[in-house]
C-alpha cells in the first residue's frame, strides 16, 4: 500500500533530505501545497504546526511528532481518530548534560571564580560535592531515567514522583506524586521533567514552593504550566540563597515585563535544554514507518487521555 507524508516542521527540506536518504519504499513525500493536508494519511509534524490544521485532514491515520512534548494535540477539544506517536529516548543525555552542567556550576562556585578572577583575587571559595546530596525528580520517564542514571554516577541520592509510583531502574525511592509535600523540605535538587496535563497544572504552586528548603536549586525542564512562576519570582527575590534554572515557560519568548528576569539567582535559557537534531528524529520515525507497514504496534504511542 502507497502512502503519502506531509511534512509540518520549520525545516521541511532538511528534513525531506533525511527522510530520502533512507529510500523508504511505498512512501511518497508531499509538497507544501496545501492541498497535501487532505491528501496526507501520514504527516510528520511539529504539534504546534499540526493543531491548527487538524480538522481538515480528511485522510490522516497516524502522526509522529517531532517534538517529546504533545500537549497542543491532546486537548480534550482536539480529535482523537488517529494514531499519534511521539519522540522519546533521544532527550535523556541532552537533559542531563544541561540539568548537571549548571548543578556542578553552582556547587563549585564558577561565576564567584570568575568574578575574582577579573580582579586577580585568589579567595578559596567553600566547596560541595554532589555526593551524598538528593534529587527529586519530579517524573520517571525516559528523561528522568536518564537524569538517575547519571545522579547515580556522581553519588546522590535519587527519589522520583510519578502518577503512578511504580518503582524505575536508577532511583532509590519513587513514591506517587500526590505526596509531593513530604518530600520538598528536604530537597537539595528538584527538577520538573513533567509533561503537561490537567493534573501537572501549577502542580508547583505558591504552597509547594514554599515548602523549599533554603539553599535548594529548582530546575523546570519539562513544561511552564507546572510552575507558579510569579510566586517562584516573588520568592528568590526573599530567599537569596535559593536558586532555580528555567527552560521552560507558559508564554515563550518569556515576556520582558516578567519580574523573575531581575531575580539574580535564576538563570533562564530559552526552551534549549534538549534540542531534538534531525537526523536522530527521524531515525525514530523511520523505525516506526517500518512496524506501521508490517502492522505491527508503533513505539511511543501517546494515550490521548493521559497527555503523554
Amino acid at each position: 500500500m502507497a502512502h503519502k507524508l506531509l511534512l509540518l516542521t520549520q525545516d521541511n527540506d532538511k528534513f525531506r533530505q533525511l527522510l530520502a536518504a533512507h529510500h523508504l519504499r511505498d512512501l511518497t513525500i508531499l509538497g507544501d501545497a496545501p492541498s497535501s493536508i487532505t491528501e496526507a494519511n501520514i504527516w510528520f509534524a511539529e504539534p504546534h504546526l499540526a493543531a491548527p490544521l487538524l480538522n481538515l485532514a480528511g485522510n490522516l491515520t497516524w502522526m509522529q511528532s517531532t517534538f517529546a512534548g504533545v500537549d497542543r494535540l491532546t486537548g480534550s477539544r482536539q480529535r482523537r481518530d488517529y494514531v499519534l506517536t511521539n519522540i522519546k529516548g533521544i532527550f535523556g543525555p541532552l537533559m542531563s548534560e544541561y540539568l548537571f552542567g549548571y548543578l556542578l556550576a553552582h556547587q563549585r562556585e564558577h561565576a564567584k571564580y570568575k568574578q575574582q578572577q577579573q580582579h586577580k583575587q585568589w579567595i578559596p571559595g567553600s566547596y560541595r560535592t554532589l555526593q551524598g546530596q538528593g534529587l527529586l525528580l519530579l517524573g520517571t520517564g525516559s528523561i528522568a531515567q536518564h537524569i538517575a542514571k547519571t545522579a547515580k554516577h556522581f553519588g546522590m541520592t535519587v527519589t522520583g514522583l510519578s502518577r503512578s509510583g511504580e518503582p524505575k531502574a536508577h532511583f532509590d525511592h519513587v513514591d506517587t506524586i500526590e505526596h509531593l509535600a513530604n518530600y520538598l523540605p528536604s530537597a537539595h535538587t528538584i527538577a520538573s521533567t513533567l509533561p503537561s496535563t490537567l493534573e501537572t497544572e501549577n502542580l508547583l504552586s505558591k504552597t509547594m514552593l514554599a515548602l523549599l528548603p533554603d539553599e535548594c536549586v529548582l530546575f523546570n525542564l519539562g513544561r511552564g504550566n507546572v510552575l507558579d512562576l510569579d510566586a517562584l519570582a516573588a520568592q528568590l527575590l526573599n530567599k537569596s540563597q535559593q536558586n532555580a534554572i528555567l527552560d521552560v515557560f507558559n508564554q515563550e519568548p518569556l515576556p520582558a515585563d516578567h519580574p523573575i528576569w531581575h531575580c539574580p539567582n535564576a538563570i533562564i535559557t530559552p526552551h534549549i535544554a534538549a534540542p531534538s537534531f534531525p537526523e536522530q528524529v527521524v531515525e525514530v520515525f523511520v523505525e516506526n514507518f517500518h512496524l506501521w507497514t508490517t502492522q505491527q504496534p508503533l513505539k511511543h504511542l501517546v494515550d490521548f487521555f493521559k497527555g503523554y
